[in-house]
């Protein structure tokens, strides 16, 4: 059976529903704040109350495995019915499990979240490549079997990373510059977007030395005058500000017709549960969503300068279509 390609169906889920991804992950301090137990009872309220909210409204929620994997067994069945009932409400879900190996071991964590008919299969699943790209095959192959996607750990926001990930090659280039050539070399002729993501740390400043290029060329950013972005954006730039910050990263401008894939942060959720049941996390219009770092699938998705939105920015982020 043939599959549609994750791209092609993240690439739809954003021209409906917007770009932004939903984190869900329960670790101590945020079950806390939200008046429940560090238990398998409080880890399921929290992961159902989000996926409640959330997983009819938003393109993408990405839950960290780790989170739920501490519980053990029990712990797994919480995250195997969350990926179910996100995926049920239309929403793509990645697997945020960052694995990385080698041979068989690297296969066996390819079929575990990739295979359709494994219990957590996934949209998508976050690895590392710091065991050499081609490391990954098994999960590629699979990935390409199974209408799913990866997103590879490129430019990562701690600073740890910069050791490996900035280090030069003998080619003269970097780690981190090479992980996303061999992205762009999976996403060639892929449209409307390869399925070969990369993650990259939105707090890193200025990154025009790196090609970010992972789906084609970039795009330009939008004439002032033109009214609206193609692509059915769910939003428009507006006002002197946006445009002075178009003017300073274009690729920032370049980022916003809906091709982004932007990463809720952690501390969204830390107010608690308003609702004591969901209602008080029902997105709204306007909501200012703190982002922390960009998945980006094409050119075009790299589109962080600030890590809170300014008012020009909540039409184009905001958490409800």
């Amino acid at each position: 059976m043939s599959w549609e390609p994750f791209g092609a169906r993240l690439r739809r889920a954003m021209d409906e529903r917007g770009p932004l991804c939903v984190g869900i992950d329960p670790h101590a301090a945020l079950l806390a704040d939200w008046g429940l137990g560090d238990d398998v009872a409080g880890l399921e309220r929290f992961s159902r109350t989000v996926v409640e909210a959330t997983a009819d409204r938003v393109a993408v929620l990405k839950p960290q495995s780790a989170f739920f994997e501490r519980f053990g067994s029990r712990g797994v069945a919480v995250l195997e019915k969350s990926v179910e009932e996100a995926r049920a409400a239309g929403a793509l879900v990645v697997m945020d499990a960052k694995r990385g190996d080698i041979g068989s071991t690297m296969a066996a964590y390819a079929e575990s979240f990739l295979h359709r008919d494994a219990p957590l299969f996934s949209d998508a699943l976050t690895v590392s490549p710091y065991l050499g790209y081609g490391s990954l095959k098994p999960a590629v192959e699979l990935a390409r079997e199974n209408g799913a996607g990866l997103f590879v750990l490129a430019l990562t926001s701690n600073p740890e990373g910069a050791e490996v990930q900035r280090a030069v090659r003998g080619d003269g280039r970097t780690v981190g510059a090479t992980m996303l050539a061999h992205l762009a070399a999976e996403n060639a002729g892929q449209e409307p977007m390869g399925s070969f993501g990369a993650v990259v740390g939105a707090t890193l400043g200025d990154l025009s030395s790196f090609d970010l290029a992972v789906n084609g060329p970039p795009a330009r950013p939008r004439d002032r005058r033109a009214g609206r972005h193609r692509g059915r954006p769910p939003g428009r730039l507006r006002g002197r500000r946006a445009q002075r910050r178009a003017e300073r990263q274009p690729w920032c401008a370049a980022a916003r017709p809906g091709r982004g894939l932007l990463a809720g942060r952690r501390g969204a959720f830390r107010g608690g549960d308003p609702g004591r049941g969901g209602a008080g996390l029902r997105p709204r219009p306007g909501v200012r969503c703190r982002l922390e770092a960009g998945y980006i699938l094409t050119s075009r998705a790299i589109c962080l300068e600030y890590p809170v939105l300014t008012e020009a920015d909540q039409d184009f982020f905001r958490c409800s279509r």
